[in-house]
C-alpha cells in the first residue's frame, strides 16, 4: 500500500516535465489524480488535449486511477472546475499542487507590457486562482490538505532576463509565506518548492553538460511526501530541490548597525560607513553562485 492511498490530488501542468512525474508519483503512492493540462507550447501559445491525455493513459496502465483536464489555470471558471472534477469523480480533494507554468524570456530592457502580463497571470494569478478553488474546498470538506505551489531560485534567489518570471515566482512563495499561517487552524499545509529539473521549460537554460543531472523524476519524491500524513506538521517551507539535492532555503538576518533612539538618527556619512564597514560579512545574493 503507498502513502498516498485513498487520497485525492490535482496536479497543474502535469502533462509533461515535472508535473508529469508528480502526478505519476503520486499516483504510484495511491492517490487518484486530476491531471490538468491546457496542452499549450513552452510560451502559453495553443491548446490541446494529448498531453493531459497520456498522462492520464499512463497511470492507468499501471493501475492507477486518473481523469484529464484540459482548462488553463488563468481562467476562474477553469481553476474551480479542475478541483470540482476531483470532487465529482473521486469525493473529495486532499492534495493541490500547483506547476502550470510558461516562459517569455527578456532582458527588461526589450520587455513588453505583453510579455510581463501573460507570464503573471498565468504563474502568479493561475497559482492564486487553483489554490482559491482547493483551499475554499479544503475548508469546505473539513479534512484539511497539502498545497504545494511552484516557485524557482529565478524569483527567490535571480536570474539574469527573467524579471517578468522572477517577479512572479517570488511573489508566488510570499504568498505562501502568509497562506501557511491561515492553515494551520484548518490542517491545511502549504509549502512551495524551487526546482531544477530538465522539461521543455529549462531545455535552453540549463547548460546542456549537467541536462542529465537534473532529471524530473528526482525533484518529485520531496514533492510527494510533503502530500502524505507525515508531513502534516511540516509547512511554511520553502524547499530547493534539485537532482538528489534537497536543501531547505531560510532568510538569514545580518545585522549592520544599531544604536539607542535617545541618540537621534544616524548621520548618512556614519550610518554609510558602518555598512560598507560589514559588507565583508554580508551573505552572498545568490548562494548557488557564490
Amino acid at each position: 500500500m503507498g502513502m498516498l492511498e485513498g487520497k485525492v490530488a490535482v496536479v497543474t501542468g502535469a502533462g509533461g516535465g515535472l508535473g508529469r512525474t508528480h502526478a505519476l508519483l503520486l499516483a504510484k503512492e495511491g492517490a487518484a489524480v486530476v491531471v490538468n493540462d491546457l496542452g499549450g507550447a513552452r510560451d502559453g501559445t495553443g491548446s490541446g488535449t494529448s498531453m493531459a491525455d497520456s498522462v492520464v493513459e499512463e497511470i492507468r496502465a499501471a493501475g492507477g486511477q486518473a481523469i484529464a483536464h484540459y482548462g488553463s489555470v488563468s481562467a476562474k471558471d477553469d481553476a474551480i472546475g479542475m478541483i470540482d472534477a476531483a470532487v465529482t469523480e473521486f469525493g473529495k480533494i486532499d492534495i493541490c499542487i500547483c506547476n502550470a507554468g510558461i516562459l517569455r524570456d527578456k532582458s527588461f530592457k526589450n520587455m513588453t507590457d505583453d510579455m510581463w502580463d501573460v507570464v503573471l497571470d498565468v504563474h502568479l494569478r493561475g497559482t492564486y486562482l487553483v489554490t482559491k478553488a482547493a483551499y475554499d474546498k479544503m475548508l469546505e470538506l473539513g479534512n484539511g490538505g497539502r498545497i504545494i505551489m511552484t516557485s524557482s531560485t529565478s524569483g527567490l534567489l535571480g536570474n539574469f532576463g527573467q524579471t517578468n518570471y522572477g517577479a512572479a515566482k517570488a511573489a508566488i512563495a510570499g504568498f505562501m509565506r502568509c497562506l501557511w499561517l491561515e492553515g494551520l487552524k484548518y490542517g491545511v499545509t502549504v509549502n512551495v518548492l524551487a526546482p531544477t529539473a530538465m522539461s521543455r521549460l529549462t531545455e535552453d537554460i540549463l547548460p546542456e553538460a549537467v541536462q542529465d543531472q537534473f532529471p524530473p523524476e528526482t525533484v518529485s519524491p520531496a514533492v510527494v511526501w510533503l502530500c502524505t500524513d507525515e508531513a502534516k506538521e511540516v509547512t511554511g517551507r520553502q524547499w530547493l530541490v534539485a537532482g538528489n539535492n534537497v536543501s531547505l532555503l531560510s532568510w538569514q538576518v545580518t545585522p549592520i548597525a544599531d544604536r539607542d533612539l535617545s541618540e537621534g538618527p544616524w548621520d548618512v556619512t556614519e550610518i554609510g560607513e558602518r555598512i560598507l564597514a560589514s559588507k565583508e560579512n554580508w551573505p552572498p545574493i545568490n548562494p548557488l553562485r557564490g
